[in-house]
């Protein structure tokens, strides 16, 4: 049985959405079911599943690993799945969504997403990466009457059937250069071959591969998807995607870039640098203009990879734990300002529009509060989660010597702070109209305030969760 325990909590999260499923296949027409209670049951025990297999490293079926590293990924693509729980009640009886499929198709992903995070051979990685994939493809464009949504989920396939291709090559080459899709084996060949120099087959395969990884995470010049379905989707997919997938994405990133591929840091290094840099750049100069709230936080969460790679490509022990603490905080804080965003909509106005924020003060002033500190999180101002995690990413790309890249990143996030800021003048000083707006349902009120709590606490006391990253990213070594 120990050879399952790496896989338990795959599968509580699996069962949870079969038992949706079901639940759904049984549900009379009218007749109201809290199908999102399986999925926050599935949610809480797999949390717990993976915090009770800490330090255990367990290995299941010789290609998923359960060592710190899976299970810090696994807590907090948890804590994504139980906030999209709690905000998607109201979001689904708005907008007429089909229940049962949304939330079977959520957990699928998030299944896709811990096995990505846990897999120790490309092969694996690559059936993770299209389980996740083809179940956000769906969720993009759930809304079957909107052509927005249509019109988003078919770029998405469109461009994410290239990536996978991309990706796919990639593991072919590399298997013709190790003879192995397995991570620590190729770890092995490619450290003979860094003894001497790499070959041409050698650098399309790492290339390759980081074209696939690049795609997912929605660093430029692989992003053109990203705005397109952020903005088709529904708004909490929105929220969903754009946390979940990047912090699934950037594991698999980190654990065969940091790995195997570690003996030919010389060849990617001086790459990827230069795609973040150019990430961080585009995504805050192309964000400033944006007039469609959920575009300017699809061209934020550009940048917000551009700063994670950042943290890739320095490569010591700073800047590998700045990413783990830096997907956790990023994915509350977005995860918060996109949940408000899909809760003040109505049946007819996803109210994305930055002119629909003017005066929210007067008619929601809580959530103008909650709206503006999470928007000054995502700028990285002090006291919140933002500030904490950009700080050790800038930190660790300075002690390895990558200046360059720390003036862009500080000099981005000041610009960043600008089209956030732009949201708050618009709710506290621009007059609006008068509109009366339904009470917010009990799940809303208690998921801002775990997002609350998480963006204060990571910016006042980060040291334990900081810590329990560095722990975690040394176990892939």
């Amino acid at each position: 049985m120990t050879e399952y325990a790496g896989i338990i909590p795959i599968v509580i999260v699996a069962l949870s959405a079969a038992a949706a499923m079901l639940a759904e296949a049984f549900r009379q027409p009218g007749e109201r079911m809290p199908i999102a209670g399986l999925g926050l049951i599935g949610l809480v025990g797999a949390g717990i599943a993976s915090a009770s297999l800490w330090n255990s490293d367990a290995h299941s079926l010789g290609v998923i690993r359960s060592d710190n590293f899976a299970l810090f990924i696994n807590i907090v693509l948890c804590i994504v799945g139980v906030l999209t729980m709690l905000f998607s009640n109201e979001v689904i009886e708005r907008e007429h969504l089909p229940a049962g499929e949304y939330y079977a198709l959520t957990l699928f992903a998030i299944c896709g997403m811990m096995m990505m995070a846990a897999a120790t051979d490309l092969l694996v990685i690559f059936i993770a990466l299209e389980v996740l994939s083809l179940a956000v493809y769906v969720l993009t464009g759930i809304r079957r009457d909107s052509l927005a949504s249509a019109e988003a989920a078919f770029k998405y396939f469109l461009l994410g059937a290239f990536s996978s291709a991309f990706f796919l090559y990639g593991v072919a080459f590399t298997f013709a250069l190790s003879g192995s899709t397995r991570i620590d084996a190729i770890g092995t060949a490619l450290s003979a071959h860094a003894a001497t120099s790499p070959t041409t087959l050698t650098l399309l395969a790492v290339g390759l591969l980081a074209v696939g990884f690049a795609f997912k995470i929605s660093a430029v010049p692989f992003h053109m998807w990203t705005p397109d379905a952020y903005e088709g989707a529904p708004t909490i997919v929105t929220a969903f995607m754009s946390t979940g997938v990047k912090a699934a994405a950037f594991a698999a990133f980190v654990r065969v870039f940091l790995s195997p591929f570690e003996p030919l840091q010389a060849q990617w290094i001086p790459v990827l640098s230069w795609i973040a840099g150019a990430t961080m750049i585009v995504g805050t100069v192309v964000g400033v203009v944006q007039t469609n709230v959920k575009r300017m936080l699809a061209y934020s969460s550009i940048a917000h990879a551009g700063y994670l790679l950042l943290g890739l490509v320095s490569a010591n022990s700073a800047g590998k734990a700045a990413i783990l603490f830096y997907l956790l905080a990023y994915a509350v804080t977005n995860i918060g300002a996109l949940g408000i965003v899909a809760l003040l909509g109505s049946a007819n106005s996803d109210h994305d529009e930055l002119r629909d924020f003017a005066g929210l003060w007067r008619s929601r002033p809580g959530l103008a509060a909650l709206m503006t500190i999470f928007l000054l999180s995502l700028g990285g101002i002090p006291p919140t989660a933002g500030f904490i995690g950009k700080w050790y990413i800038f930190s660790a790309a300075v002690q390895e010597g990558h200046y360059w890249l720390a003036i862009i990143g500080v000099l981005t996030s000041v610009v960043s702070v600008f089209f956030y800021l732009r949201i708050v003048v618009m709710m506290y000083m621009t007059e609006g109209a008068d509109v009366v707006r339904p009470r917010l349902p009990v799940t809303a009120v208690a998921g801002l305030t775990l997002v609350t709590v998480a963006v204060f606490y990571l910016g006042i006391m980060p040291t334990r969760v900081l810590d329990l990253a560095l722990d975690s990213i040394s176990t892939i070594f």
